[in-house]
């Protein structure tokens, strides 16, 4: 924690308020901006989908209101999108009274680099996932089953990956900002690291539709990004003190005891 006095409840909960109060004014400036080019993004978004179905293929919408409510929704996600420097820098500002004064020096970076791994999450599953997710998709269509996605589906699916492409990316800024804060350490990460490949793999399970091909496409990366964390752990964690290093090698002393003990048994 920071050698600063400690901010009583209510002052972090006014803090929480007006953060969030700026980042809804910032999505709702990024939406207003958005809105008036709403066609163009929808069909930027739609572009990968209108590859794989061919040639003179369309989307349709199966409600009167369908379509103006899902460019509503397209503009607003765009207006995120826009506002993600300021999301991400009121996150981070709102965190930084925990940190070290030498350490909020790093918040500015942190931003950016929110910012860039974000981009290439949601820039991974545009131009990397969604064009083998979809060929697998249509696969299914044959002279008696045609695909005719509708606006209001697609967006919502599609939103949904690119969102969630966006946000894993993240992981090695959030573990690594953890081994700094001395929450996890290098040894912990190792240690734990089969129980981790079994949550990305359920976690893309969820995540992701119920294929192989895309679940994988995501699991993996993210096996990936868990290794560069670990690196970045190493580079960044908390030092510890003399006497935490002496506690921390009677724990493992007293843990290998145990286990030799166990296999005596």
């Amino acid at each position: 924690m920071s050698s600063e006095n400690k901010t009583p409840l209510t002052g972090h909960l006014t803090e929480l308020r007006d953060r969030l109060v700026r980042s809804s004014i910032a999505v709702g400036v990024g939406f207003v901006a958005a809105y008036w080019f709403k066609e163009k993004i929808f069909a930027i978004l739609t572009a990968p989908l209108i590859k794989a179905m061919g040639d003179n293929s369309k989307m349709i919408f199966t409600g009167l209101p369908e379509a103006f409510f899902t460019y509503l929704k397209v503009a607003l996600l765009s207006g995120v999108v826009i506002a993600t420097p300021v999301l991400f820098y009121q996150f981070w500002m709102f965190i930084s009274p925990g940190l070290y004064s030498k350490e909020k020096k790093f918040i500015l970076p942190l931003v950016m680099l929110s910012l860039l791994f974000f981009m290439i999450g949601s820039s991974f599953g545009y131009f990397i996932v969604f064009p083998y997710g979809f060929e697998f998709f249509l696969g299914f269509s044959n002279d008696s089953i045609q695909a005719m996605p509708s606006m209001k589906e697609y967006l919502g699916f599609a939103a949904k990956m690119l969102l969630a492409f966006g946000f894993v990316f993240e992981l090695p800024l959030v573990i690594t900002f953890m081994a700094r804060m001395g929450l996890v350490s290098v040894g912990f990460l190792k240690k734990n690291r089969k129980y981790a490949i079994l949550i990305f793999f359920t976690g893309a399970a969820l995540i992701t539709p119920p294929d192989v091909i895309t679940q994988t496409m995501m699991a993996i990366p993210l096996i990936i990004l868990y290794e560069i964390s670990i690196l970045g752990a190493k580079f960044f964690q908390k030092k510890k003190t003399d006497e935490e290093k002496n506690d921390d090698e009677a724990d493992q002393e007293s843990l290998d005891n145990e286990e030799k003990q166990n296999k005596k048994e």
